[in-house]
């Protein structure tokens, strides 16, 4: 939590943020000063759902879910921490907030009169939980899916096929089929539990759920965040009915319309949350969108400027004029402007991945305070691609503790041999050297290896700007690494919060090198058709 003093009668705004492992409330002023910060973290401060990292999984299944029960009670309990500390809601004159991408809640058709009727005297999770199933009417399904569920070959497969191949499903929809897009997870669910889906009056994105809680009502679905659901019409800006009609019987009703207006005003805050924490009946709900849209809102991007979210999943995102859709990523629409896309790449294996070579690393080294010591030493002192000479081979690695979904194949470490002729050899280990730059070189020609087709009218094919967020933007080895793969014309940045001080290039936002290095960023270009066919190896081993 952190507080501090207010100026008497300045107005507020506050932004709830539901991801994978925790809520988290940021009040800011008009001038974009943090005055208030309230996290729950769901492991720590609601360890009785027994989450891992936010999430259940189950390995039999390939599933991966979050109850929502849990998001309901973390809610409750970061506003009630607020109001003891003293925060004032009545200074809060606008709430908006995001939630992680692709998940689908459930509301019975007993949700929309229970939200409105809410008893500001008992706490939410007091009146939207059951006793036998966690979460009695108000829900017809306890859990949510996660983004890193892969229970849904089967269906996306089936999205693939109804429309003729993935190619057409990415032009429809900006996406190929995807096992945590919300089509494929409404028609498993449907095929899991039609009793349920009869019983399901209306069906909310993430962020919409949280935005619903707020507002009393059931909010409708945002124009950025309802391109992650393999369901809308890209080009037409529609429910796909062909998508709607394959996923279950009536869906568009229990969707309901899309606010094609970002950022509108929805109305007040709900009667609730002013009688039992002291908001003002003027604050007004706007719409809620998804974490990789809100996180593209970071900054004022200029086509073709890039975001790098280096989180548990690892994300590119760039603003584009250009609607070239591909299966190989996805286009969204831009959450704030009209005729602007989001192209977003999102991978599983982000941190994990890297976390795990350190700590290969570190078990076989002297200890040290700092985790990451000695991976950095290793990555740094390794040269491009681990090849010292001309006449040495160049190394790849891929390493995925966890399915991945770009590209779609199992879990698996696979690593690979170039020769100065261009001969591919998979070998068993590399060095640790090789192996910590390895990790961090394949993570960044994925993402080069996709950008490219909307890169390809800037020479060299780069970004202008690449800015670098979450807490390995602040590893030197990282950046390092990943700049000199992908470039940058105009340099890489890092960029330390997404408040505050943020627009000044003094504040926040710190340069931590130029982008393009003459003859090593071709060098990595050199193997980019090698790169491209060991993914493929690795997915006809499927």
């Amino acid at each position: 939590m952190l507080s501090s003093s207010l100026p008497p009668l300045e107005q507020l705004y506050l932004g709830l943020d539901l991801s994978t492992q925790q809520l988290k409330c940021l009040a800011i002023t008009g001038s974009l000063s943090m005055v208030h910060e309230e996290i729950v973290t769901f492991d720590s401060d609601l360890p009785h759902y027994g989450t891992k990292k936010g999430v259940h999984m189950d390995s039999a299944l390939n599933e991966v879910t979050a109850p929502v029960a849990m998001w309901i009670e973390a809610l409750d309990l970061a506003l009630s921490r607020m109001k003891k500390a003293g925060f004032e809601f009545g200074r809060v004159r606008g709430v908006s907030g995001a939630g992680q991408q692709h998940g689908s809640v459930f509301w019975s058709e007993e949700a929309e009169g229970a939200l409105g009727g809410l008893d500001p005297g008992k706490g939410l999770m007091e009146q939207l939980a059951g006793e036998e199933n966690g979460l009695g009417g108000v829900f017809t399904w306890e859990r949510s899916p996660n983004w890193q569920d892969h229970s849904t070959q089967a269906q996306c497969d089936a999205f693939e096929r109804h429309v003729g191949g993935e190619e057409i499903l990415a032009g429809i929809t900006g996406s190929k089929a995807h096992h945590r897009f919300t089509g494929p997870q409404i028609l498993r669910f449907y095929q899991r539990f039609p009793g349920r889906y009869e019983r399901t009056s209306r069906i909310s994105l993430v962020s919409s759920f949280l935005c619903s809680l707020l507002l009393g009502r059931i909010a409708p679905i945002d124009i950025g965040d309802v391109c992650g659901m393999n369901l809308w019409d890209m080009r037409s800006n529609t429910w796909s009915q062909e998508l709607l009609d394959l996923s279950a019987p009536d869906l568009g009703s229990r969707l309901g319309g899309v606010e094609m207006q970002p950022g509108k005003h929805l109305g007040p805050v709900s009667g609730y949350f002013v009688k039992r924490f002291g908001f003002s009946e003027e604050c007004i709900i706007t719409s809620f969108t998804g974490d990789n849209p809100s996180t593209i809102l970071a900054l004022p991007l200029r086509p073709l400027d890039a975001i790098i979210s280096l989180g548990t999943s690892t994300t590119l995102l760039m603003a584009t004029p250009t609607y070239f859709p591909s299966p190989s990523y996805h286009l969204f629409n831009h959450p704030t402007d009209k005729g602007l896309y989001m192209f977003m790449l999102c991978y599983c294996n982000g941190a994990s991945a890297r976390e795990k070579i350190r700590d290969e690393i570190i078990s076989a080294s002297t200890s040290s305070s700092d985790p990451w010591k000695g991976f950095n030493e290793k990555a740094l002192s390794t040269p491009p691609l681990g090849k010292r000479l001309k006449t040495d081979d160049a190394k790849l690695g891929i390493y995925f503790p966890i399915p991945e979904i770009v590209p779609n194949v199992r879990a698996g470490t696979w690593r690979y041999r170039i020769s100065p002729t261009g001969n591919l050899k998979k070998v068993e280990s590399f060095d640790s050297g090789a192996d910590a730059r390895a990790i961090i070189e394949s993570q960044a020609l994925s993402m080069r290896l996709r950008a490219n087709p909307l890169l390809s009218t800037s020479t060299p094919a780069q970004p202008q700007r690449v800015y670098l967020v979450g807490g390995a933007s602040k590893n030197p080895a990282i950046t390092k690494v990943l700049r000199q793969v992908l470039g940058g014309k105009e340099g890489v940045y890092r960029l330390d919060d997404f408040v505050a001080e943020r627009w000044e290039e003094g504040g926040r936002i710190v340069k931590v090198g130029e982008g393009y290095e003459e003859g090593v960023w071709e060098r990595y270009g050199d193997v980019l058709g090698a790169f491209k066919e060991v993914e493929r190896r690795i997915g006809s081993e499927e």
